[in-house]
């Protein structure tokens, strides 16, 4: 699969389809890639290790005890390294520019390529965006949707399908993207709570802190117009009250087609 993945996604039909909309960010310095990590992270020769911001690609050990690799982590890593490894590519911001690790949170071009843009649209990899960082997660949900939708990639395998919202209980821990029907919309405290069950104590809900209520807010989102739409959700579902997952910006949710 991955000989035929390759030759698909690098092919000239591919390169002449995938739109760069990196122009609208800030130009950073530009560098040669001197090696890859992962699939969503890179060192350029100058010794800046860039993190592809706004994706998440199948995660390996590096050096972590008792990690298992998520599937098709080594096919990223080898899709990034024949995308970009030995060229030369633009490094673009488009939100905070640094992580707690000291990697470079950027946006990259290669040939006048989006990299994320093209990992997202041969299916190697998911959108995982932050508040701070929200710039073109609009365009990459679109090529994500695209890629799942023809089931390439990591979206052909159980590991990262969507799960049910009824079914969320059975997913703690990880990265999760979650489907379902919203039943009630609540306010508890100046927190903001989106039921999908009847009993708010074990069922799926999103929950929204003040600050995050008031970015909605700002954005002309009503919360109470979620009641009684089904929802797509992306973010790390942990158990609080029922399985959870806490928002912090819109882009994590998305309305579904009736």
């Amino acid at each position: 699969m991955w000989l035929a993945l390759t030759a698909w996604a690098l092919s000239p039909v591919f390169a002449a389809a995938q739109a760069n909309p990196t122009a609208s960010l800030q130009p950073g310095e530009p560098g040669r890639v001197a090696a890859i990590v992962d699939g969503d992270t890179l060192v350029l020769e100058d010794g800046r290790e860039i993190r592809l911001v706004g994706i998440q690609a199948p995660k390996l050990p590096l050096g972590r005890a008792g990690f298992k690799p998520w599937p098709l982590a080594d096919e990223a890593k080898a899709f990034l390294a024949e995308l970009t490894l030995g060229k030369e590519v633009a490094v673009a911001f488009g939100g905070r520019r640094g992580d707690r690790h000291g990697r470079v949170l950027a946006h990259l071009v290669v040939e006048d390529r989006w990299v994320q843009g093209a990992i997202l649209e041969a299916g190697m990899a998911r959108v995982y965006s932050f508040a701070d960082n929200r710039r073109l997660v609009a365009e990459m949900l679109a090529l994500e949707r695209q890629a799942r939708g023809a089931r390439r990639g990591i979206w052909g395998l159980r590991f990262y399908r969507t799960r049910a919202a009824a079914d969320a209980e059975r997913w703690l821990g990880g990265f999760e993207l979650v489907e379902g029907r919203v039943l009630a919309v609540g306010l508890v405290r100046r927190r903001a709570y989106l039921n999908f069950g009847e009993d708010w104590r074990s069922d799926f809900t999103i929950a929204l802190d003040p600050e995050t209520r008031r970015l909605f807010e700002g954005e002309g989102i009503d919360l109470k117009a979620y009641e009684g739409r089904r929802l797509r959700v992306r973010g790390w579902l942990k158990s609080r009250n029922g399985p959870m997952i806490e928002v912090t910006h819109p882009e994590q949710i998305e309305l579904l087609e009736e």
